[in-house]
């Protein structure tokens, strides 16, 4: 079973975050409001670029 948890910088937006699960060899991203819709699957290294990004 995949754990899912909600982003921190989501803070207490209700139902509008987005939510983080880690996979062996992934992360995996989806909308809290579509549970059962598209996900998201990243590496590592393309998550941390990400970030990277949005941080800067």
């Amino acid at each position: 079973m995949i754990k899912w948890r909600k982003a921190h910088q989501s803070g207490d937006q209700g139902d509008a975050c987005v939510e983080l699960a880690r996979l062996p060899g992934a992360v995996a991203v989806r909308d809290s409001k579509d549970p059962d819709g598209p996900k998201l699957h990243l590496t590592p290294s393309a998550f941390r670029a990400i970030l990277h990004d949005l941080k800067h």
